[in-house]
C-alpha cells in the first residue's frame, strides 16, 4: 500500500456560490472556509491547495445573533503609538459588508502562507450582482 499525497491541479476547481441573506456569519464563515480549503474532498492534503472558489452574495444581509451587532468591534493599527482604530460591527456592515465576511473567514484558516493563497479564491460581494457568471458557479445552500 502506498500513501496517496495529493497534487496541485488548479483546472479541477470548481466554482460555488453562496447567498448569505439572512444567515448567520460564524456558520457561513465555517461553510465557507471548508469549500476554500477542499476539505469536502476525499483527497484532501493539508499542505496542498485544493480547495475551490467561493463566489459569496448579499453580504450586507448576514445576520449576527445575541448583541454582537453592537458590541463586536474591529481593530486596525497603524503601527505608530496610539494609532489603534476600532469600528463596530454595524458600522462596518453599513460602509464595507465584504470585509465583515472576509475576515471571519480569515480567521478560520490555517495561520501560513497557504492561507494568504487561500483567501484569494474567496469573492465577497454586497449585493445580487457578481462578475462570475461565465464561470457558471454551482449554487449551494448552507
Amino acid at each position: 500500500m502506498k500513501t496517496f499525497m495529493a497534487k496541485f491541479e488548479p483546472e479541477k476547481r470548481q466554482w460555488y456560490l453562496i447567498d448569505v441573506r439572512g444567515k448567520t456569519l460564524g456558520r457561513a464563515a465555517t461553510q465557507i472556509a471548508v469549500l476554500l480549503r477542499g476539505k469536502n474532498k476525499p483527497t484532501f492534503t493539508p499542505n496542498i491547495d485544493n480547495g475551490d472558489f467561493v463566489v459569496v452574495i448579499n453580504a450586507g444581509d448576514v445576520k449576527l445573533t445575541g448583541n454582537k451587532i453592537e458590541q463586536k468591534m474591529y481593530y486596525s493599527h497603524s503601527g505608530y503609538i496610539g494609532g489603534i482604530k476600532a469600528v463596530s460591527a454595524k458600522r462596518m456592515l453599513k460602509e464595507h459588508p465584504e470585509r465583515v465576511i472576509i475576515h471571519a473567514v480569515k480567521g478560520m484558516l490555517p495561520k501560513n502562507r497557504l492561507s494568504d493563497r487561500l483567501i484569494t479564491k474567496l469573492k465577497v460581494y454586497a449585493g445580487e450582482n457578481h462578475p462570475h457568471k461565465a464561470q457558471n458557479p454551482i449554487k449551494i445552500e448552507i
